[in-house]
């Protein structure tokens, strides 16, 4: 799977080499603050995807002495390392636009940066879809995280074109700076969910409530054999699921009987959520606190 992510990884570099070079040429061809933001946004992808290329590669190291658990929380430095770079670049769009917004200048040769402008979104789009659909597919934070900026990123284009458009049929040189200044506020917020998801993985935070609703429905399916469950705790870290669950079995049987009724059980839950780490604890049920049953855990 490493092999892949990395492919991925490197689509993402090539991408972001290709429009930063577009970009800025549309910008030098131009002079708008506009196609600058634009420009300036890419190059935080190029940086961001830089980033997650190694960090993808720190992340698929095997556990060791110092990480029983693997390296896989890599992915959200990976992540939380593009997000602060958006706030850089928003900020560098907000000290080259201001002053354009008081002292609006005419564009040149709009027709020509906007052609290059627009074939940049289209090779961002691209890889966008393709990096979304791989982060789903290996459920890959960092993946996610570079195609959410990514698609951003385009839409960022389609505002700037729009914008620029405008600017050079009207002649209202002051919008020109006014986009950028939108550019800024929109990949702020970009910045901010990207900065916050690779907080709440580094925090430990539970699986998504269906993936739990799955474990507790695999769980609940023993009831039938008097097999209960409780203390079930999940967590995430990059594409490594983990969870924690005891197990409560009747107290007249074996202790290989119950250990295979435990393995059959993390096997259903891996078969369900792959890549998914499970420690499961036996207990007999005689011992179980009170109130608790199949369906509650």
């Amino acid at each position: 799977m490493q092999n892949s992510l990395n492919r991925f990884a490197w689509l993402s570099i090539a991408a972001a080499v290709i429009t930063v070079g577009l970009k800025f040429g549309a910008y030098l061809a131009t002079g708008s603050v506009g196609l600058l933001s634009d420009a300036l946004e890419s190059l935080v992808n190029l940086a961001g995807a830089s980033m997650m290329l190694a960090m993808l590669i720190v992340a698929a190291r095997p556990s060791d002495d110092d990480h029983a658990y693997g390296h896989a929380k890599a992915e959200y430095f990976a992540s939380g390392f593009e997000g602060a770079l958006i706030l850089l670049a928003a900020a560098s769009i907000v000290v080259a636009s201001v002053p354009r917004l008081f002292s609006p200048q005419p564009l040149e040769q709009v027709g020509v940066g906007l052609a290059v402008a627009v074939i940049a979104a289209l090779v961002n789009l691209g890889a966008a879809l393709v990096l979304r659909r791989a982060g789903k597919q290996y459920n890959s934070i960092a993946l996610e995280a570079d195609s959410r900026h990514l698609l951003t990123d385009v839409w960022t284009s389609v505002g700037v074109v729009i914008g620029v458009g405008a600017t050079a049929l009207i002649g209202w040189y002051w919008l020109d700076p006014l986009v950028a200044l939108l550019v800024a506020a929109n990949i702020v917020w970009s910045g901010i969910q990207i900065m916050r998801s690779s907080v709440k993985g580094l925090m430990d935070a539970t699986l998504p409530d269906e993936e739990q609703a799955q474990l507790r429905a695999i769980l609940q399916s023993y009831a039938a054999q008097g097999v209960q469950f409780h203390k079930l705790r999940t967590r995430q870290a990059g594409a490594q699921r983990f969870v924690d669950v005891h197990i409560l079995v009747p107290g007249a049987w074996t202790v290989r009987h119950g250990h295979e009724v435990a393995e059959q059980i993390e096997t259903d839950m891996r078969r369900a959520l792959p890549d998914m780490l499970p420690l499961t604890h036996l207990e007999p049920r005689d011992d179980a606190p009170d109130g608790v049953d199949a369906a509650a855990g």
